[in-house]
């Protein structure tokens, strides 16, 4: 959904702090397939450093890590690079700052890839494309990836259901809910929008992060996507929606009447509760020669 704009948007990104072990029990994993793919496009190997904005409890570090990668993880969190820390404890060369990336000590021109999993969209666009840039060097991918909700016949009633108990039970969220693509139109509005990385990741989440100064920044944008059905019971849909930002602005008794919609799904459908979800990996190469591409709106 829509972050709310500026500082408000960065306040509800620190409630995954406040939920670090939920939010890492049930986040799912990223795809192998698009973390290799991302380091064809940036043609890193073992040994070539880069670094990871907003690593969470670690899902992605991990992956990085376990291809010989020497990873530099920004995390704003404590309680989530805490337990990043416990988990990758012997999983490879990980340095982990504690920092919102804007505000990061980080060296220039170093990074032979940035890498960002669900979490770029809660930096400052103002910034953050200009920082992403900063910390590359020449001709090195930004590669941002995550999961996105996907229009599909099969999981179509489920998520219909899913919204409209969203829309009865805390209808201000549910007037913010990001559109539901198919893969088609996926694929067709990131091609419109490869001139500028920015534009493309803000259409793709329904984000506040475009910004014209990106498209000086970057070139080569390409994209890959994965979909996938997932099948949930009423409890682990709950358990999902509690590691969304969203559920921070629900009061209690939202949060149990909307437990109880999904317990009425399931028992209407009389199976598992369906969702179409595109893993999606969009990168861009960091021009030669950036200079003059100042920040505007």
């Amino acid at each position: 959904m829509t972050p709310l704009p500026g500082p408000a948007a960065r306040r509800y990104g620190r409630v995954f702090d406040e939920i670090a072990a939920e939010y890492d029990r049930h986040r799912p994993a990223y795809p192998d397939e698009l973390i290799d793919q991302a380091c064809r496009v940036a043609g890193i190997s073992s040994g070539d450093p880069v670094l990871e904005v907003g690593c969470g409890s670690g899902q992605l570090t991990r992956s990085l890590a376990g291809r010989g990668l020497r990873v530099m993880a920004v995390e704003p969190g404590t309680n989530l690079i805490s337990l990043a820390r416990r988990n990758l404890e012997d999983a490879g060369e990980v340095e982990f700052v504690n920092a919102q990336f804007e505000d990061a000590q980080l060296p220039r021109e170093r990074f032979r890839a940035v890498f960002s999993a669900s979490a770029f969209h809660w930096a400052d666009p103002e910034a953050s494309w200009q920082r992403a840039a900063d910390v590359l060097v020449p001709g090195g991918t930004l590669a941002l990836v995550q999961y996105f909700g996907m229009e599909e016949a099969r999981s179509n009633q489920d998520q219909d259901a899913a919204l409209a108990a969203m829309r009865k039970v805390a209808p201000d969220i549910a007037a913010d809910w990001p559109a539901y693509r198919d893969l088609g139109g996926t694929l067709a509005g990131i091609d419109r929008r490869r001139d500028n990385i920015s534009q493309a990741w803000s259409w793709l989440g329904s984000y506040d992060i475009g910004r014209d100064y990106a498209g000086r920044l970057f070139g080569d944008v390409q994209a890959a996507v994965m979909p996938k059905l997932i099948e949930h019971t009423p409890d682990e849909l709950s358990a999902l929606v509690r590691t969304m930002s969203y559920y921070a602005r629900l009061s209690q008794d939202q949060r149990q009447s909307l437990d109880r919609e999904y317990e009425a799904i399931h028992r209407r459908f009389g199976r598992p509760i369906r969702a179409s979800t595109i893993a999606v990996l969009v990168t861009a190469r960091r021009r030669a020669d950036p200079a003059g591409a100042k920040v505007s709106s």
